[in-house]
């Protein structure tokens, strides 16, 4: 059995994070140095489980607009908690983003026989053709996990893994294969190597990790989302 993710704590010991202490130094500070995840932490006020038990209405995601969130009849720490998921979403609109804050059952999964899963409780990088970066912050439940670049591999570095997808994709020409690859994000999905210690991102934390895009000056920010527990209440989760 691999072991647990190791809990978020300050100083984080991890030479791919680097702990800013603002969303404006979060925005601001460069990747650079093989530093490839800006964390600003936090403590926040509020009772965003009591949001949760609101919005639980069945769907698997359930995304909430600033609507939906004053309209939730709410106790005073409730009402907080609305107003720092408004305001997270705030800052991020005022960087032209357009952020989505989803309550989480479940997300879809791949069949467990799959020769890569694709799905993102697989370690994996976010990719963009255009320079771009990811923002995310978790709020209730269990958060977003990484894995340093230096533990994880590509699935399809795997020789036996990509060995059983030319296998699946059934042709000899080696250009259209590695299109193929590409196409199913087969090269963006990762295993974790012998011993590696996954990290979680932790509670209220607002991250901006680097995405895999041409000229990107670090290697992407490999993570995942966390595993479903059944029985267990919806995530809540903002990402842009």
């Amino acid at each position: 059995m691999s072991p647990g993710p190791i809990p978020f704590r300050l100083p984080l010991e991890n030479p791919r994070v680097r702990i800013v202490p603002s969303f404006a130094a979060l925005v601001s500070t460069p990747f650079a140095d093989g530093v490839n995840a800006l964390c600003w932490p936090r403590t926040l006020t509020g009772d965003f489980a009591e949001v949760v038990a609101h919005v639980t209405a069945g769907d698997d995601i359930a995304t909430l607009d600033d609507a939906t969130l004053r309209a939730l009849p709410l106790s005073p720490a409730g009402r907080a908690a609305v107003e720092v998921l408004i305001e997270d979403q705030e800052r991020l609109r005022a960087l032209g983003l357009e952020p989505v804050l989803d309550c989480i059952q479940r997300y879809p999964q791949d069949d467990a026989d799959a020769t890569v899963p694709t799905d993102v409780y697989s370690f994996h990088a976010d990719s963009a053709t255009v320079a771009t970066d990811t923002f995310l912050c978790s709020y209730t439940e269990a958060a977003s996990e990484g894995l340093r670049n230096e533990e994880a591999r590509r699935c399809i570095d795997v020789p036996d893994t990509r060995a059983a997808l030319r296998r699946e994709f059934g042709g000899a020409d080696d250009e259209a294969f590695e299109a193929y690859l590409r196409e199913n994000c087969y090269d963006l999905h990762y295993v974790a190597l012998p011993h590696a210690r996954p990290f979680s991102f932790g509670l209220g934390n607002f991250w901006r990790i680097a995405v895999d895009y041409p000229g990107c000056p670090v290697p992407p920010c490999v993570h995942r989302a966390p595993a479903t527990v059944t029985g267990r209440p919806p995530r809540l989760l903002l990402i842009s």
